[in-house]
């Protein structure tokens, strides 16, 4: 081994250590900036690396077009994609990111078999982590576009089922899994490898049709994984230990998290792949339905004296505010509150948004700080001391039938609002979350509805605060 070759394994050794401690400060949102600052300086020192190592090997001219055409392609989409992209956009922009990840692994194993001889099989250390690259990229890549697609609204997001559905999604993986059989076993072979690609890319697809908008963080998370997995081989294909160790750890935290979303659900992550709430629509709520008479509805007025008055507010933000990008505009009323002596704290179920961390990232954008997000623990411990809990555009993460069987979302750990003295729930309408059953919040006798749009509500609500806190 020359001295270069230990620069460059020295090298990829800082980078590995970079993605550890990176992560391990991921962990937390006090600290998450400097994990993800560690992160990419690690991945720039492998970059660099894999770099030097390129230019001192012989390739073509082709190849160095190729290579520096896609460096500066993919520099140009990261940094715009990073600077344009809203905040409300993170988790479609987050499933593109794995999209690329799985396809570009699955591009550096159908590489690796192009230079392969067809006259006899390879060798099995060769061939499963080849094998076990396209299918599960293969899988990443089309999921991942079609779950973009679903979050972005240009695939309806409900469950997407049809008649026969199910058995296609058998034929189609067994079909993988005997193309991948044939390309450990048999000489290399162009059929076996396309119905190898093609069928990996139909069952993503497949995988994701059916899953509902309700279980979104948990499918994100969970192709993050698949990504992870599918680099981790691809560095077994060429031998580079930076990317086995990256690819390792994001499969692992994106396992964990997947675990942890889908446990915050009450689900399995089978039954989540099987079909998400979209598909159980049929299910209704044992216990009292929403009774419309019930409702209490207030004005901003009535909402802002409240507030004013209160001592102890929790904010309980959900996928409405997102979808609003309302939260400069919670943040302001926060401010607000506060500087009236108002302690104002949030409470941040693990499922809120479209992502996991959705909350977090959009609060953070605002500066609210980090102390002031309770975790579902923490919050569901301060709600018995609150005056008032103020919710926005958060539905199934608060619904109290969570606490009984029979229902769709039985069992599923929920912010527990109602137990907080007074409630205002800030939503366009009374129509049912994800789950499609009503929510026995919103009729609750403590619970008062503002009904409007989350951006125009809280302005409106600020509006009023300050003819209270200023006079």
């Amino acid at each position: 081994m020359t001295t270069l070759q230990s620069a460059i394994g020295f090298a990829y050794l800082i980078a590995a250590v970079g993605f550890v401690i990176g992560l391990h400060l991921m962990r937390t949102p006090a600290t998450a900036r400097r994990g993800n600052l560690i992160s990419a300086s690690g991945m720039a020192v492998a970059v660099i690396a894999t770099l030097v190592d390129a230019i001192t090997r012989s390739g073509s001219p082709t190849g160095w077009i190729v290579l520096v055409v896609g460096i500066a392609v993919g520099s140009a989409a990261g940094i715009l994609g990073a600077r344009r992209v809203k905040m409300t956009a993170v988790p479609q922009l987050v499933s593109l990111f794995n999209a690329v990840g799985g396809g570009a692994a699955t591009a550096i194993a159908l590489a690796d078999l192009l230079h392969a001889p067809a006259t006899h099989p390879l060798a099995v250390s060769l061939s499963i982590p080849i094998v076990l690259d396209i299918l599960i990229g293969s899988i990443t890549f089309s999921g991942s576009l079609l779950a973009a697609g679903k979050l972005q609204g240009t695939v309806p997001s409900r469950s997407i089922q049809f008649p026969g559905s199910r058995i296609l999604n058998i034929a189609v993986a067994l079909i993988a899994v005997l193309a991948g059989l044939a390309t450990i076993l048999l000489p290399v072979g162009v059929v076996a490898v396309l119905l190898l690609l093609v069928a990996a890319l139909a069952f993503g697809a497949l995988m994701v049709l059916p899953i509902g908008g309700a279980d979104a963080p948990v499918v994100v998370s969970l192709l993050n994984a698949f990504t992870g997995l599918a680099v981790a081989m691809a560095g077994f294909v060429i031998g580079n230990q930076a990317m086995i160790i990256a690819g390792a750890l994001v499969g692992a935290a994106g396992t964990i998290l997947t675990l942890q979303m889908a446990k915050a659900m009450n689900r399995s992550v089978v039954s989540i792949i099987v079909g998400g709430f979209g598909a159980t629509t049929a299910q209704t709520a044992s216990g009292p339905a929403a009774d419309a008479s019930a409702v209490r509805s207030l004005s901003a007025d009535d909402v802002a004296i409240q507030l004013a008055y209160a001592q102890h507010v929790i904010i309980v933000p959900g996928y409405g505010l997102a979808a609003g990008q309302a939260q400069h505009e919670v943040a302001e009323l926060a401010s607000l509150l506060e500087r009236h002596g108002v302690d104002v704290k949030y409470a941040i179920h693990p499922v809120a948004g479209r992502m996991p961390g959705h909350m977090n990232v959009l609060l953070a954008e605002v500066n609210v700080p980090y102390d002031d997000l309770l975790q579902l623990d923490d919050a569901n411990r301060a709600f018995d001391g609150c005056d008032v809990a103020l919710v926005v555009g958060a539905n199934d993460v608060i619904n109290p039938a969570a606490r009984r069987p029979g229902n769709a979302v039985s069992g599923m750990p929920i912010l527990d609002a109602d137990r907080a003295k007074s409630v205002v729930v800030l939503k366009r309408s009374m129509s049912p979350g994800y789950a499609d059953i009503p929510n026995e919040l919103f009729t609750d006798p403590k619970t008062g509805m503002f009904f409007t749009d989350a951006k125009q509500g809280l302005t409106q609500l600020i509006a009023a605060v300050k003819e209270y806190v200023t006079s």
